[in-house]
């Protein structure tokens, strides 16, 4: 039986001992069953069924990284391009939008990402509504310079500021880690140390 039953049956049972006269044992009763009537319909409005977020369908559920990537934390990005390239770090720009399904199944990838080149590459998570698309002098230091008008949308730029990969759409980690290991001039990872192929969260609700 959840907590929030059990307190409130509790809460029933002692205020009953506690009150011996009839018209304030019918008061108390009153009172506490329409509080339990009420608990009981917040527990219906939020159950699982009402809050599950929907990883199929092109809905606004909340932080798409937080929900379905694992790391809330992705966003918003600690710095911008132009301040990666002067730090001399690559960086990687991922163009999304928190009501696409698509963007919601390549998130748990970024997630990977960021866990295993974090230290020399910054990631840039995006939100296309954040950009002005009416604008055509965008800078090749600026993000929304490299954005093509779809999501999810993935492009690594070098610490010299040249685009080194374009990638539209939901593709597995794998590629995405050997497209990070040439732009760093890495050997491709032996399989030993590979990660399992991937566009899928691990559960729909926290992947």
């Amino acid at each position: 039986m959840p907590n929030f039953f059990k307190n409130i049956l509790y809460s029933v049972f002692y205020q009953l001992v506690a009150t011996y006269r009839v018209r304030q044992i019918s008061k108390a009763i009153a009172c506490i069953g329409a509080s339990l009537l009420l608990a009981i319909g917040l527990n219906l409005t939020t159950s699982p069924q009402s809050v599950e977020a929907k990883l199929t369908d092109d809905t606004y559920d909340g932080n798409i990284f937080a929900l379905y990537g694992g790391n809330g934390s992705i966003v918003p990005a600690r710095i911008n391009l132009a301040q990666s390239l002067k730090q001399g770090r690559a960086a990687m720009l991922v163009f999304y939008i928190d009501d696409s399904s698509d963007c919601k199944r390549f998130s748990p990838i970024l997630n990977l990402a960021q866990a295993q080149y974090g230290k020399n590459l910054t990631l840039i998570p995006v939100s296309v509504d954040s950009l002005d698309l009416q604008r055509s002098d965008y800078q090749p230091t600026e993000e929304a310079y490299y954005y093509r008008g779809v999501v999810p949308q993935t492009v690594l730029i070098s610490d010299q500021g040249e685009k080194n990969f374009d990638q539209e759409g939901v593709f597995g980690f794998e590629e995405l880690d050997a497209a990070i290991r040439n732009l760093f001039k890495l050997p491709i990872a032996p399989p030993s140390q590979r990660f399992r192929k991937t566009n899928q969260p691990i559960n729909e609700v926290n992947p």
